[in-house]
């Protein structure tokens, strides 16, 4: 798999009293026109997944070519939220969840749907919201064990 190039997000949460959570993810999708519907695939035991099964909302932020580092911070094993959100300019979403400054787009979800996916879970989202500069902005992408971009077209 590591022959397909994926794109890169930040797959954001709210913990109880609104405090952010998120983690680094590429398997993301979009599923379905009508109704809209998003998925995500989360590490099975990871505070994200946690987060956002409890809040019943999230929001994945798509990342920008100059981006990398805040990848890495978001995938970093053993950082705290706080740690991870620290210097990080966000606001709050319709559902709560965290949107990220500065991203190339955001999409809001409520959950629809969880499935079983081995030592993951897949999260099915309904679109609420989806946001993105009017400039075009070339992606983060992951592949082939490490991060690449592409340019935008037009």
């Amino acid at each position: 798999m590591g022959h397909f190039a994926t794109g890169v997000t930040i797959v954001t949460a709210a913990a109880a009293g609104g405090e952010p959570c998120g983690g680094t993810a590429n398997a993301v999708s979009s599923l379905s026109l009508e109704p809209a519907l998003a998925l995500v695939c989360l590490r099975e035991g990871s505070l994200t997944l946690a987060t956002l099964l409890r809040a019943r909302a999230f929001a994945f932020n798509v990342l920008g070519r100059d981006q990398e580092q805040l990848a890495l911070r978001f995938a970093a094993p053993g950082l705290r939220p706080a740690e991870r959100f620290a210097g990080i300019g966000w606001r709050a979403g319709e559902s709560g969840a965290p949107l990220l400054d500065g991203v190339v787009a955001t999409v809001e979800c409520s959950l629809h749907d969880v499935a079983d996916g081995g030592d993951h879970r897949v999260v099915i989202g309904r679109v609420l919201a989806v946001e993105h500069p009017q400039r075009h902005a070339p992606p983060l992408v992951f592949h082939r064990g490490r991060f690449t971009g592409i340019e935008a077209a037009g």
